[in-house]
């Protein structure tokens, strides 16, 4: 639900932004988008009936957003001046991945350039280390965990948290199950550290099930909940979203989307958070990993609730009353489509729109290779076992897993 700080709804900006000149004399602002993945590219979409305009800072010309993109510049967003360069013009600056360097954000904050989420608070999805110390400082529920200097070390945390397996990550750079090992042992502890990085140990959690919290939050405080979702994960890759979570009571399901509200305040957050949670089997909730951009497990949202992660979080970064968050069917599933030996998914479509006129496909754009994220389907009703059935049969006959 929607939380309104006292006072009401404050409009005035605290900067008043260069505007995109459009036919006409009419003016919108320009969003900045750092990164030209398919994050960027639905963001971008979810921008274009408000009338805003995009500029994208892209790897390549072929990347996700830059295939739709009308303003794409080519460069490499760790490069203080390419940033400079790409900033001019834009009345705000967001991202779809957490990979600029901190310092250079800071850095585009001084040149008046308004960053949403702003370093202060990325940090904390950049550096696990930081965010852990941050959740511990602020009382959030996480599992036991502590940064490790070598597998001796590794080993003496395994011990302190009841004994191998443990969870090994380096604080930067992972994501899709990369970065992350499974250690059983201090002989099985050495990979991790040849990243050079530093590395956190965490206790392996005993959990039923991995819940996500998707928020968004405005400059001024202004904040949505979306329904708690379960996220299912394969190979460490998200698979499938239900939402809501199936058989989530309603005290845990209000303790997740609060405990997200308060991270999002505590740390800052403008825009979307997604706070990816474990359940325990003994009825808790704590926090496994923080993303501030859109995420995979607010995929739903597109075709399944009144206003998309997507668009609400256009909206926050450029302080604009958000939009509602409720759902509009009672289930909604997302099933990523992933890339098999089929290449040409396009030939599917015949078959998966002709026996589904409901389902929703978006795909990215993406050359198809295996094991790759090409796009998502989602479908949704009053039948959860329908629901899934349907958005499963179509991602796998899209990967060509089935063929009938």
């Amino acid at each position: 639900m929607p939380v309104c700080p006292a006072g009401g709804w404050p409009r005035t900006a605290s900067r008043a932004p260069r505007r995109a000149r459009y036919p006409g004399g009419v003016t919108f602002p320009v969003v900045g988008m750092v990164g030209g993945g398919q994050l960027a590219r639905m963001t971008h979409e979810a921008g274009i009936p408000l009338g805003l305009k995009f500029k994208l800072l892209s790897d390549t010309p072929q990347d996700s957003a830059a295939q739709v993109v009308s303003e794409v510049v080519i460069g490499d967003y760790r490069d203080l001046e390419t940033l400079r360069a790409f900033a001019r013009g834009c009345d705000v600056i967001t991202f779809d991945h957490e990979h600029v360097p901190t310092e250079h954000l800071r850095a585009l904050e001084a040149d008046g350039i308004p960053v949403r989420p702003g370093p202060d608070a990325l940090v904390h999805a950049q550096d696990k280390g930081v965010m852990r110390a941050k959740l511990a400082e602020i009382g959030a529920p996480c599992p036991r965990n502590r940064i490790v200097s070598d597998p001796a070390d590794a080993a003496a945390f395994a011990e302190e948290a009841g004994g191998f397996p443990v969870i090994l990550k380096t604080v930067r750079g992972g994501y899709d199950g990369k970065g992350v090992w499974v250690v059983r042992s201090e002989a099985d502890a050495a990979d991790p550290f040849r990243a050079g990085v530093p590395v956190l140990a965490e206790e392996k959690v005993d959990f039923v099930r991995e819940l996500a919290a998707n928020i968004v939050r405005s400059p001024h405080g202004q904040a949505v909940a979306y329904p708690v979702v379960e996220s299912i994960q394969v190979d460490g890759v998200c698979d499938t979203v239900i939402a809501p979570a199936p058989d989530l009571s309603e005290q845990l399901a209000g303790e997740a989307q609060q405990l997200a509200l308060r991270i999002a305040a505590e740390l800052g957050v403008v825009g979307h958070l997604a706070v990816e949670l474990f359940e325990t089997r003994d009825g808790r909730i704590l926090v496994n990993e923080l993303a501030m951009r859109p995420h995979n497990s607010g995929h739903w949202t597109q075709d399944g609730a009144i206003t998309s992660q997507f668009a609400n979080h256009v909206r926050a970064v450029l302080d604009l009353p958000l939009g509602d968050p409720r759902p509009r069917a009672p289930w909604t599933v997302m099933c990523n489509v992933l890339g098999g030996d089929y290449p040409d998914m396009y030939q599917a479509y015949l078959h998966c729109m002709a026996r589904d006129p409901q389902l929703k496909i978006h795909m990215y754009g993406k050359d198809v290779k295996p094991g790759r994220k090409v796009g998502h389907v989602n479908t949704y009703g009053d039948d959860l076992a329908d629901v899934r059935e349907r958005a499963r049969h179509a991602a796998d006959y899209l990967r060509g897993t089935i063929t009938e």
